[in-house]
């Protein structure tokens, strides 16, 4: 499978209420609209991935459907949500895995955990840092390796003229004439 883009959709029983939901009181950025301009379906910037709410649910939400939200401050969010009269699940605590949680719901009852990674926790550590020095991945394909049979087909030279034009085009100067 050759994946190029994902997003979760969302079907809420009130469109509007949704939108302000999501838009409004989680304060998360639009990525696009779409449809009619008087009910438009929403794209929204999560994190990573991208949360479509759009069209209307024929029947209530699933309690399998969840949201997972990382945010930098927890507590902080806790009491701007609570303010906002957010159905607040579960308050701020620390799970056995060492992530801090809350759980929310929006309008249609949609699970929201929204988590706060601890200094010192294990998804704030870079593994990059255990690499040898000029290393910057754990990936030990190379252009030499695939010389000798490897998987991938060594890639052609590049065309001199096309390596000019496109830095002419960016207004950088070529080796030759820097």
């Amino acid at each position: 499978m050759d994946i190029l883009s994902s997003r979760i959709l969302l079907r809420p029983s009130d469109l509007d209420r949704s939108r302000r939901f999501y838009r409004d009181v989680l304060g998360l950025a639009i990525y696009r609209e779409f449809g009619p301009p008087d009910d438009p379906g929403v794209v929204f910037f999560l994190g990573q991935g991208l949360l479509e709410v759009s069209g209307h649910a024929t029947s209530p939400p699933g309690r399998s459907v969840m949201i997972w939200i990382q945010v930098r401050d927890i507590h902080a969010e806790h009491a701007r949500l609570a303010a906002a009269a957010v159905r607040i699940i579960r308050d701020p605590a620390t799970e056995p895995w060492g992530l801090i949680e809350m759980w929310i719901e929006d309008p249609d009852g949609i699970r929201i955990v929204l988590v706060e990674v601890p200094a010192g926790h294990p998804l704030r550590r870079d593994p990059r840092s255990a690499l040898p020095p000029g290393r910057r991945t754990r990936c030990r394909i190379t252009a030499r390796s695939t010389e000798r049979g490897g998987l991938a087909p060594a890639l052609p030279e590049p065309v001199a003229g096309a390596q000019i034009r496109t830095r002419r085009a960016l207004g950088v100067a070529s080796p030759a004439t820097a």
